[in-house]
């Protein structure tokens, strides 16, 4: 039986594998985990929220089915981690804000949160957030500040920034993060792991979120093949989502994916809507080129023609902030952090015709998405512009040969068209924090994106790594 040191360091599947052969005990992880958490988070502060007492008697009931051979499915005993933007029964949901009641009642789970229950998943706590997920830094009034663990003075990216920092920090080995703009893909290539934006509608969701059409729960871990586990596992039919599209699936995105990617045509985009990378940043990602091409792929230097979309996206993003704050009083809107008040008041600009407008802009993206993708299978892009910037900013300190909207500019794009897409870590920069390459495919292709990104991390050696704490 490995020692307690080594538990927080193991994946998702290779904890499921010692709990089939019965090498490994959920009770013995849950255990090593809350005392990685424990040991760790107060210089990170990835948590708002744990409950050990709870984690431990769900770890205790996972090893009593692991002991006669009936675990009630892939993720049982495994921990996962929740962001403060989804429903846990029995925990509050706060969403990062101070203007949230702190009584409850927390009545509900969310149907990814209902669906690891029902497959055994141990919940060991929620993740910080900013303030309703609103910008891409974790800092909040309620919280305060979250720091990467590749180095305390940088931040995380955000919005799933606890998510991302507790799996680089061993405090964890899954999480559940959201995507409105790049809320796990940020975080992803900030702290060196892997998060994942689905196909819009893949995951059902509720409450709805305000941030329709744009945001999606998705999966993050520390390896592409701990992603499409646990998206398997939440990607799940749920009767309070009757639109969601998981509900026709009829494949698992854990099956086991082709080492080879012989016949795919990836194109590989340094340059995306008027936006580049840093220099540093773009010959990382450009030099995987040659991992992919001798992986078997058709590799070509070749980008979607389209230009800044960050004016459509912030009509669509901007206008879902209203809706937050409409059943709050004035009391509670005073402690809402000025940041999200500012988002609030360029909501209550926004008009009908604009917002039809812009979905109607929305469609015409995701046509030139689609023709793109005919001839092209994949589209390979930096995940951000640049690595982890220090605290004090929600952008980082400008540079001379800066050219990009946002540090979302590589990712928001992806979910006005609701196009899969996956970061998965590439390299380090000089000072030595993570760079992200971001694989992006179809709407539906959630599978060979996930198939992609496995390939590509078994030949990278950035599969399961932890940050040097």
């Amino acid at each position: 039986m490995p020692v307690n040191g080594e538990l927080h360091e193991m994946r998702a599947t290779t904890l499921v594998e010692g709990f089939r052969r019965r090498t490994l005990s959920p009770l013995d992880v849950a255990r090593a985990i809350i005392e990685r958490i424990e040991r760790c988070d107060g210089a990170i502060n990835a948590f708002c929220h744990r409950d050990a007492e709870a984690t431990l008697a769900s770890a205790r009931e996972s090893e009593r089915r692991w002991q006669v051979g009936q675990p009630l499915g892939p993720l049982d005993g495994v921990p996962v981690s929740v962001k403060d933007l989804i429903h846990v029964r029995g925990w509050p949901t706060r969403h990062g804000s101070r203007a949230t009641p702190d009584a409850g009642p927390w009545n509900f789970d969310s149907p990814a949160v209902a669906r690891l229950r029902e497959g055994g998943a141990v919940l060991i706590g929620k993740t910080t957030t900013p303030e309703f997920g609103h910008k891409g830094v974790t800092e909040s009034g309620l919280t305060g500040r979250t720091s990467n663990p590749w180095n305390l003075a940088m931040n995380p990216g955000g919005s799933s920034g606890g998510a991302g920092a507790a799996l680089a920090a061993g405090m964890g080995p899954l999480a559940l993060g959201t995507d409105g703009g790049g809320s796990c893909r940020k975080p992803a290539s900030y702290c060196g792991v892997v998060g994942m934006k689905p196909t819009q509608g893949s995951v059902p969701a509720w409450p709805p979120s305000a941030l329709w059409p744009l945001s999606s729960t998705g999966p993050m871990a520390r390896s592409a093949e701990d992603c499409a586990l646990l998206l398997d596992s939440i990607a799940r039919p749920d009767p309070r989502d009757p639109y969601a599209s998981s509900a026709h699936r009829t494949h698992s995105f854990a099956a086991s994916a082709d080492p080879s990617l012989k016949g795919l045509r990836l194109a590989f985009a340094p340059e995306l809507g008027g936006s580049t990378a840093r220099t540093e940043v773009a010959r990382a990602v450009m030099s995987t080129m040659a991992a992919f091409r001798e992986l078997g792929a058709e590799v070509v230097e070749a980008g979607p023609r389209i230009a800044d979309p960050m004016p459509l996206y912030r009509v669509l993003l901007d206008s879902g902030w209203l809706n937050v704050v409409r059943p709050m009083s004035p009391e509670q809107r005073a402690k809402l952090d000025p940041s999200f008040q500012e988002a609030v008041a360029r909501s209550a600009k926004i008009t009908a015709d604009d917002v039809r407008h812009a979905l109607e802009v929305r469609l015409r993206l995701g046509a030139e998405l689609a023709t793109f993708h005919e001839t092209h299978d994949i589209l390979v892009t930096p995940t951000n512009p640049v690595t982890a910037y220090a605290h004090g900013s929600r952008e980082p300190v400008r540079e001379p040969e800066d050219r990009f909207s946002a540090t979302v500019c590589f990712t928001f794009p992806f979910n006005i068209t609701g196009q899969p897409a996956i970061s998965v870590p590439c390299g380090t920069s000089a000072a030595g924090l993570p760079i992200g390459l971001q694989i992006v495919g179809p709407i539906g292709s959630d599978l060979r994106v996930l198939w992609v990104a496995q390939a590509f991390e078994r030949v990278s050696g950035w599969q399961g790594r932890l940050a040097p704490l």
